[in-house]
């Protein structure tokens, strides 16, 4: 036995890693990343009328709720240490046209929900996305004209719909939409605006994935789609052509990148967080979410722990935060150690 120990030390030169990995207060020391509830934000869904919690098929554990309802689970969240909230409309389908014109309403579902979360909780920051596809008939991001997505008339709306959130008091404007120049266009509409103080999260690496569809499910565009979304989300295959498209964002004042879905992408999360150095968000997207859920109900994996090794990841890959529908499931556990 001896002998055999010395011929490890021969081979390993005397390094032995599982020195540091014998005890929990070692573990403990020397843990290179750490998952806290200040890395968390919660995206939740909205939907018209008082008084109304409405679950998801499919996604089990997440509901659409009335504004009053979003305002009682923003102060939970808040009281838990969560730092934000993400908010997405499902609102009637009689006010969803081809131009998505209810996203220039001032007292839309989004922005009556902004305004009631910040009067009730104004320790808790109130993140808004103004891509178009929960306003529209067709369910993409931008106007249709024909059978083409337009990008300079959907930049224009979108920012005027960025101004109207900050109005009602979005801390944070997260457009997804992913037309060319929309990041520069509203920041300029902002600034015009007097909104100086209000950021920009560009979802600068937006994917055309298949991990979305409980997502659309949530605020009712999946049966909605005309066509694919192809034309403006980047191809999964290409990582360089989402780093350019990051950096065109950074040139046009993103005060902080996201990239989404999460975990098929750490790469890019990596990637940006590296070139750039921007604060960088990971969207734990829906068809993450559902994939965990499904998995855990039919006893196949332990959820919780896959719940917190998979929002670990995303710390080890440069992300400063994550938008994870889990984020009350972790916020509660982390409270409990």
């Amino acid at each position: 036995m001896e002998n055999k120990t010395h011929l490890v030390d021969e081979i390993t030169g005397h390094r032995r890693m599982r020195r540091n990995r014998k005890a929990d207060w070692t573990r403990r020391l020397v843990q290179e990343n750490r998952l806290t509830v200040d890395d968390l934000i919660w995206p939740i869904f909205l939907i018209p009328g008082t008084g109304i919690v409405e679950p998801i098929p499919a996604m089990p554990g997440v509901n659409r709720m009335t504004v009053d309802k979003a305002v009682e689970a923003a102060k939970e969240a808040a009281d838990l240490g969560i730092p934000a909230l993400a908010t997405f409309p499902n609102i009637e389908m009689e006010l969803r046209d081809e131009t998505g014109s209810n996203s220039l309403e001032k007292n839309n579902l989004i922005n009556l929900a902004s305004a009631a979360i910040k009067k009730a909780v104004p320790n808790i920051g109130v993140i808004t996305d103004v891509a178009l596809d929960p306003f529209t008939s067709h369910g993409h991001d931008g106007i249709l004209r024909g059978s083409e997505i337009v990008n300079d008339e959907t930049v224009e709306q979108v920012a005027r719909a960025a101004v109207y959130q900050a109005d009602a008091g979005a801390d944070i404007i997260a457009p997804s939409e992913m037309m060319d120049g929309r990041i520069g266009a509203i920041r300029q509409a902002l600034d015009a605006a007097g909104h100086q103080g209000v950021g920009i999260m560009s979802y600068a690496t937006k994917f055309s994935s298949a991990f979305y569809g409980p997502y659309r499910e949530a605020i009712s565009t999946g049966g909605l789609l005309k066509g694919d979304k192809k034309t403006y989300y980047i191809d999964p295959a290409n990582g360089t052509e989402a780093v350019r498209d990051a950096a065109l964002d950074v040139e046009e004042g993103a005060d902080m990148l996201m990239v989404k879905p999460g975990l098929p992408y750490l790469d890019i999360c990596w990637r940006l967080k590296e070139a750039f150095g921007l604060p960088t968000f990971a969207y734990q997207v829906s068809g993450e979410y559902a994939m965990i859920k499904a998995a855990a109900a039919n006893g196949w994996i332990d959820g919780d722990r896959v719940m917190l090794e998979t929002l670990l990841a995303f710390k080890r890959a440069g992300c400063d935060g994550i938008l994870t529908y889990f984020a009350m499931d972790v916020a509660r556990h982390l409270a409990k150690k």
